[in-house]
């Protein structure tokens, strides 16, 4: 008979519990671009509608591995997110600001 996971959770031992917490936030804080997009609860379809592009458009970016900078902060703008470049280095973390402004209109 197959049980019901909320009691098998609470037959665990509260550090059992934190371990599985802990690499469940680890594996929701990195993901390839689909399973991002479906754990935004969005389709292909409505995200194209969003991009004013066609789903095949859609499925061939996250496919891809190499892409411009101006596509991914679209694809995750059009998802509700805010791209970021940043680099890490042993000594600390570095937002790179020069592609902040990327893709958006410039005042004239």
């Amino acid at each position: 008979m197959a049980k019901k996971f909320a009691d098998l959770r609470a037959q665990m031992s509260p550090g059992s519990r934190a371990r599985a917490e802990a690499k469940a936030q680890a594996m929701l804080a990195e993901m390839p671009l689909n399973e991002l997009r479906q754990a935004r609860g969005l389709s292909q379809k409505m995200l194209a509608e969003v991009l004013h592009v066609q789903q095949p458009s859609i499925a061939k970016i996250e496919k891809r591995t190499d892409m411009y900078l101006s596509t991914l902060r679209s694809h995750i703008e059009a998802m509700g997110g805010e791209l970021e470049v940043v680099a890490r280095f042993p000594d600390g973390v570095v937002k790179i600001s020069n592609f902040s402004e990327l893709g958006k209109a410039t005042p004239a």
